[in-house]
């Protein structure tokens, strides 16, 4: 085995193990709080479909890419390989729908004050389940036409013209034609990304106003303190920040390697990295920024003292 080779299994394998780490400790958190009767947040059943999908998407290639860089390269069966790939993929545009989900759904609830935003709020609580629901199902169609190309290099079919993507390839076809579907394919994660920056830019108006109004009306003899809601939205902001950050800078590395032809082994395992920094990241964040996490783990803990009883003396 080549160092470049077990250095990159090693980088592969330190992010699989502590993301996934991170996204099941989220996820026992939230269902320890759910069994024990504690009342959970509308956000918090978006950031369980996020941790899911995020789980999805560090399975489904971090394994196999951490395998196949310490020369475990005769796996997966073709199945097997359409299967990770269709997963990572559907994992991927999961991560996108819900953060932009959890953005909107932010933005929405910080402008409650005003009675239009309130009716919008109780309407957007409503709808989360079916949202959530539509984005899996939104992603499954549509990343199942990728696997169809998709097959393992061990593969016995006679397929002359493919590229190589590591442990599995792809048939390679006109270059028009793949542009033209990625193009096509790609609508729902642009608009997702155009919705979720506008929220953003919502939330930071609203902070900034509220920033403003605080400085007019805040004592002398008092510490100014940040109220729940909006450490909630500066994680949150905190929480998309990263998430344009690592998609922006895989989408480019993705239109790089479709450019090419046969892409290096450098270019499609920087590519893979990065497309699990943000899984990795984003439970170690939401754990960071938001701060009623720790009081809530306790929370079904507290036990209350009995009432004293009051006896005729």
């Amino acid at each position: 085995m080549a160092s470049r080779d077990l250095v990159i299994g090693m980088l592969f394998l330190i992010q699989t193990v502590v993301g996934i780490l991170g996204n099941f400790s989220l996820l026992y958190h939230h269902l320890f709080l759910y069994f024990t009767g504690c009342r959970l947040r509308s956000k918090d059943l978006i950031l369980n479909h996020m941790i899911v999908a995020n789980s999805l998407t560090l399975l489904c290639k971090g394994v196999p890419q951490t395998m196949a860089a310490f020369g475990w390269n005769h796996f997966p069966s073709d199945l097997g390989c359409k299967l990770l790939f269709c997963l990572h993929r559907v994992g991927r545009g999961v991560t996108l729908g819900t953060t932009c989900l959890l953005s909107i759904f932010q933005a929405i609830t910080i402008s409650s004050r005003n009675s239009r935003w309130a009716e919008l709020k109780v309407k957007a609580v409503s709808v989360i389940v079916i949202s959530l629901f539509l984005c899996w199902i939104l992603q499954m169609l549509i990343n199942v036409m990728y696997a169809v190309f998709v097959s393992s290099n061990w593969s016995k079919k006679n397929i002359t013209n493919q590229k190589h993507f590591g442990y599995c390839s792809a048939v390679r076809h006109d270059k028009t034609r793949d542009s033209l579907y990625a193009a096509l394919l790609s609508v729902p994660d642009i608009f997702c990304f155009g919705l979720m920056l506008w929220a953003s830019g919502l939330m930071v108006f609203i902070l900034y106003r509220h920033k403003q109004r605080v400085k007019h009306i805040r004592r002398t003899n008092i510490s100014p303190r940040s109220s729940p809601e909006s450490r909630a939205t500066q994680g949150i902001l905190v929480l998309v920040s990263t998430f344009v950050s690592f998609y922006s800078l895989s989408s480019i590395f993705q239109i790089c390697i479709g450019i090419f032809d046969n892409p290096n082994w450098l270019l499609l395992n920087i590519s893979a990295w990065i497309n699990g920094c943000f899984a990795t990241a984003c439970p170690f964040i939401l754990m960071n920024r938001d701060s009623s996490m720790p009081r809530l783990c306790f929370a079904p803990l507290r036990i209350s003292k009995p009432p004293k009883l009051i006896t005729n003396k």
